[in-house]
């Protein structure tokens, strides 16, 4: 580049002193092209701007913008063709758009009183992916007006309940209540508005009872009414938001709070540059209203009803209750984080709350009660009443299967035995059989008459005789058995 004066200089030596440009390069130790680029004529000369074809019309296209503003750039566009203009209309928009009259509504600066106001807000933050589930991520927003402390929480849905317990947290944060919070007009408050006449939302009127705070919506398309919680949205997206890594909604909400304690609430006071955020809700503090006694119950409530199975379904994933409360009417008491199951007054289950989708989240307990209940079921059925009654069976008749034979046959043979002899006597062969490696029902039964005809031999049966009592007092005398052994070997058919 080159300044003025030597431009001049160069300029005077090529059209007054006729200088070839190499000369003039070579003499003023200069590149050609700058030379050349200085003798150049184009810059000098005064060429109009062409005009546009629509330039004849502008005072009637500013008459007509002034008593009508909001008038179509296409119905100018007639009028003025009518008129003989002959341009295109995208000369005629790009007229229109320079000259419309674009007035500003002025606004107030409103002054609150320490504790008077607060302002409260959600704000979208996009999509997460939790495992197969895709969860929009929101931010429960709220901003004292005077000393603009803030409180911030993220949440998966923007559920009447997160709603709630952002406004709860919130208080406790503060130790404190605003006596009035501002709102748009949210589902989450406003039922139906017709007019000044509004139906607020009955939670929110429970929260406010409870809290002692006035709901205030403001007016329909007035965001200005609340633009300190806008404001605050806006600082968030860009100063902690913005390019923030995190693993866990949990870990998101600390790394905010410590933002805003750090952040936020250690920047200059809007009010006044004497001094900061946290000075002056230091300030406010002591004036807003005290919290109640009791902390104001936020939990979700579901009535749910169980099928055939254990388990009950919320937010795209199952829950377990016990056996005994399955085709019940329960009810569902959902935290954030926790899931608790009531039948009636009575808490029958709590399972950590999963954002994830079609989990099955079991308590090990409730798996072990059903298990039982099967097991008893099972003890009703013929295999399991010979088990019972005969422990040793069952590895009586798994040997038998491995050899070959058929469980069915040989338990039922078993159960016969059984209702015959008894579990003693069936128990005492099982074990034989089993010692002797013959684990089949037909050996049980070999051993048992065979244990039958030992006990007959060693206690005689005794003898009837009520239908020949002549017979009773008759004295035999037993005679001795070798005498028919003598016999036999005397007999001569044997020899």
């Amino acid at each position: 580049m080159i300044d003025a004066e030597m431009r001049a200089h160069i300029r005077h030596l090529f059209y007054a002193e006729h200088w070839k440009i190499g000369t003039i390069a070579r003499e003023l130790g200069l590149h050609p092209d700058t030379v050349n680029s200085a003798v150049e004529t184009d810059r000098f000369n005064n060429t109009k701007t062409p005009r546009n074809a629509a330039d004849p019309y502008t005072d009637f296209i500013q008459e007509i913008l002034t008593k009508h503003p909001h008038l179509r750039a296409t119905r100018i566009y007639q009028m003025i063709r009518d008129r003989g203009f002959n341009g295109s209309v995208v000369q005629l928009r790009r007229l229109i758009a320079r000259m419309r009259p674009t007035p500003r509504e002025a606004f107030l600066r409103l002054t609150t009183f320490p504790a008077e106001q607060g302002q409260v807000d959600w704000a979208h933050f996009g999509d997460v992916t939790i495992g197969r589930a895709r969860r929009r991520l929101s931010c429960f927003v709220i901003t004292l007006s005077y000393s603009r402390a803030l409180y911030l929480e993220f949440f998966f849905d923007q559920r009447m309940e997160s709603f709630l317990r952002g406004h709860i947290r919130a208080f406790e944060d503060w130790q404190g209540i605003p006596r009035i919070l501002l709102y748009d007009n949210l589902r989450s408050v406003v039922l139906e508005r017709h007019g000044d006449a509004i139906h607020f939302h009955p939670r929110i009127l429970e929260l406010s009872a409870h809290y002692h705070f006035a709901a205030r919506p403001c007016q329909v398309r007035a965001g200005n009414q609340k633009g300190r919680v806008e404001r605050v949205i806006r600082y968030i997206r860009e100063s902690f938001f913005a390019a923030r890594p995190f693993t866990t909604l949990e870990e998101l909400n600390r790394q905010a709070l410590a933002w805003r304690d750090r952040e936020a609430h250690g920047r200059t006071w809007p009010g006044g540059d004497h001094c900061t955020v946290v000075e002056a809700f230091a300030e406010e503090k002591p004036r807003l209203l005290p919290l109640p006694l009791h902390r104001f119950d936020s939990d979700l409530l579901v009535p749910v009803r169980s099928g055939k199975t254990i388990y009950v379904r919320f937010d795209l994933n199952d829950y377990s209750i016990p056996p005994s409360a399955v085709g019940r009417q329960l009810t569902l008491a959902v935290s954030e984080s926790t899931i608790r199951i009531l039948d009636g007054n009575q808490e029958i289950a709590r399972h950590r709350r999963s954002y994830d989708r079609k989990q099955p989240i079991l308590d090990p307990k409730h798996q072990e009660e059903l298990l039982k209940e099967k097991r008893k079921a099972s003890d009703s059925t013929r295999g399991s009443r010979l088990s019972q009654a005969v422990p040793e069976s069952e590895a009586l008749i798994e040997a038998a299967f491995a050899r070959g034979e058929s469980a069915s046959r040989q338990t039922t043979e078993l159960l016969n035995l059984l209702d015959l002899y008894g579990a003693r006597e069936l128990r005492a062969a099982i074990c034989e059989a089993l010692e002797r490696k013959t684990p089949r029902a037909s050996s049980v039964v070999f051993i048992l008459n065979q244990r039958r005809r030992s006990n007959k031999k060693q206690t005689p049966l005794p003898v009837d005789l009520s239908r020949h009592p002549e017979l009773e007092n008759l004295s035999v005398t037993p005679h001795n058995l070798e005498t028919y052994d003598g016999l036999a070997k005397n007999d001569p058919d044997e020899q």
